[in-house]
């Protein structure tokens, strides 16, 4: 099933951060261009890991203003990165199907395959991070119990959506959904369309 190879390397990417665990560690892919799609698996898990811990960073109340500055475009970019990456993914699934011959029934889902990846990307995070919060000593008691038990919610979240993502694949392979990407077309990073950005010209 794909979301098992996919699972297993979002898993492997979260391990691999945090042997480091500082977000202006550099990035090297497991993977080469001739595995395209474990190589923009292991990419698009990358940058949600490091935006994860960049969104821990700018929440600290601390924070100098002109370093949260920075920090915000880094997040903004990023944001484009992902966004980027996830169109990458569905461009990968529509050469991979683009020879099936569509029924006339055939229905669209309500999201393309690569942004429920994206979704089990982030999800693979927050398992990650909950079993974390679960098993850490210094936590209480009671922490850890209510943390186990949003955890067990969160495997369980991970079991049903990759099932969706796999069936809406199979049903893509044999024609009963089809699939068509659309462009974000975000405007804030736009020099033509944000108009504070416009104004700067």
């Amino acid at each position: 099933m794909f979301t098992e190879k996919a699972n297993k390397i979002f898993q492997d990417v979260i391990e691999k951060y945090h042997i480091i665990n500082t977000v202006d560690q550099p990035f090297q892919n497991a993977y080469d261009k001739s595995d395209l799609l474990e190589h923009l698996l292991y990419r698009k898990c990358w940058i949600d890991t490091v935006q994860w811990h960049y969104e821990d960073i700018i929440r600290d109340p601390q924070i100098n203003p002109v370093a949260a500055l920075t920090l915000k475009r880094q997040i903004d970019a990023s944001n484009q990165d992902r966004t980027d990456m996830v169109e990458y993914i569905d461009s990968y699934f529509l050469e991979k199907y683009k020879d099936v011959s569509v029924k006339a029934d055939a229905t669209i889902n309500t999201e393309s395959p690569a942004w429920g990846v994206d979704r089990l990307s982030i999800l693979a995070l927050k398992v990650y991070h909950m079993n974390e919060e679960a098993t850490r000593t210094d936590a209480s008691g009671a922490h850890r119990e209510a943390c186990q038990k949003k955890l067990n919610v969160l495997l369980e979240q991970r079991v049903d959506l990759s099932t969706a993502i796999d069936t809406l694949l199979s049903d893509i392979g044999k024609g009963d959904k089809y699939m068509k990407v659309y462009k974000q077309m975000k405007m804030y990073n736009d020099d033509e369309l944000n108009p504070v950005l416009r104004g700067q010209k």
